[in-house]
């Protein structure tokens, strides 16, 4: 069992219907799943968002509140549904509709890591699977809906800033060479997830310290941006994938010599964003 099944940072006051949160940084790896798996230590990682949590662990200083799993992304995948369920993998599990997803073996239990490599030799039993997401999955999805629902009533909106790191080769065939090469990829899934006026002002605020940003293209977003966007009902989400080489060596798995600074544009970064859900505040605190 991991130590947490999240870490909630809350703000000292409550400023902005900004909701950062790290739904793959967990990195609390469970004894019984380690030696489940054929990977080593550093491939068992590969997938990862390392130190997305250290990136943005300053969000509560701006007013915001930021949630981060406990445990890792190769042990139970959060951006995924609870009923996303790889028959591959799990046992008793009946095979549904086609899901891209899972058929590349990367459901709420996954298969895989990074480049496909199999986590498991044979099969996990179904009551594992079920634990996993009774006791990680539904935690975290229960805080984070409930820190939306409290920016709603606040702030008369919600807006979840979803963070994420990508592989910096995840985008060698995806960027034409006409572009430049985007350091971060906002998704929002292509518009149904969160107002066109947010998404402009949270790239507006990425581009501001320098970096390249794309939108949708190659990630628009997974479960959580689709589950938790509704524009509609004033609860907007937006997903930053940020390339990884920026701040860390993706081979040894350890911030680079730029984390420093790196984290301190993040910083400037996040005190533009929490600015966007500043308008119309009901309540200055908790």
């Amino acid at each position: 069992m991991t130590k947490f099944t999240y870490d909630l940072r809350r703000p000292d006051a409550r400023t902005t219907s900004v909701v950062f949160a790290s739904p793959h940084s967990g990195r609390d790896y469970p004894w019984t799943f380690v030696r489940k798996s054929i990977l080593d230590e550093r491939e068992i990682r590969s997938s990862e968002d390392a130190y997305v949590d250290r990136v943005f662990d300053r969000a509560p200083s701006f007013g915001a509140p930021f949630l981060v799993a406990g445990a890792p992304r190769a042990y139970v995948d959060l951006n995924r549904a609870a009923d996303e369920l790889d028959p591959a993998v799990v046992m008793d599990v009946r095979r549904a509709t086609h899901n891209p997803r899972i058929a590349s073996g990367l459901g709420v239990i996954p298969r895989v890591v990074a480049n496909g490599r199999a986590i498991y030799r044979g099969k996990l039993k179904l009551d594992e699977a079920h634990y996993r997401i009774s006791t990680y999955w539904r935690p975290y999805h229960d805080a984070l809906q409930f820190l939306l629902d409290q920016s709603r009533n606040l702030f008369g909106q919600a807006i979840l800033i979803d963070c994420h790191s990508m592989p910096h080769e995840a985008l060698d065939n995806g960027v034409p060479q006409s572009q430049p090469r985007p350091d971060v990829v906002l998704g929002d899934r292509f518009g149904a997830a969160a107002s066109p006026e947010i998404v402009d002002r949270v790239e507006a605020a990425f581009v501001a310290v320098g970096l390249n940003v794309a939108r949708n293209m190659p990630f628009a977003g997974a479960y959580i941006t689709q589950h938790y966007g509704r524009p509609t009902k004033n609860q907007h989400a937006v997903q930053v994938e940020i390339d990884r080489s920026l701040y860390m060596n993706e081979q040894t798995i350890r911030p680079n010599a730029n984390f420093e600074t790196f984290r301190a544009q993040m910083q400037s970064v996040m005190a533009e964003i929490v600015q966007i859900g500043q308008n119309g505040i009901k309540v200055a605190a908790e």
